[in-house]
């Protein structure tokens, strides 16, 4: 696997959601701030917790900032995140 680089994606409209991830020394940190944090925190924290898992990634801290987004716009944008966190330079646009 790739070194993950600091990368960025999403926008802070709403029903959208922003995401940060960049590499730490050790362990998984998911920082959310959401809208829907009372409902949804939880099952936020889980999909992307499983979704890093699935790839294979650790060492990294994860910040979402999310508006409301549904769980495949969420899916959508962390798949983005961790693929321009793969790339030469961690492209942040």
């Amino acid at each position: 696997m790739s070194t993950l680089k600091k990368a960025s994606c999403g926008t802070m409209e709403s029903s959208d959601a922003y995401m940060e991830l960049e590499p730490i020394a050790a362990g998984v940190q998911i920082d959310l701030q959401s809208v829907v944090e009372h409902q949804f925190g939880d099952s936020i924290r889980a999909l992307a917790a499983d979704m890093l898992q699935q790839e294979g990634i650790d060492n990294v801290s994860l910040r979402i900032v999310d508006r409301g987004a549904l769980e495949c716009t969420l899916r959508a944008r962390l798949e983005t995140l961790i693929a321009r966190a793969r790339e030469a330079g961690g492209a942040n646009a």
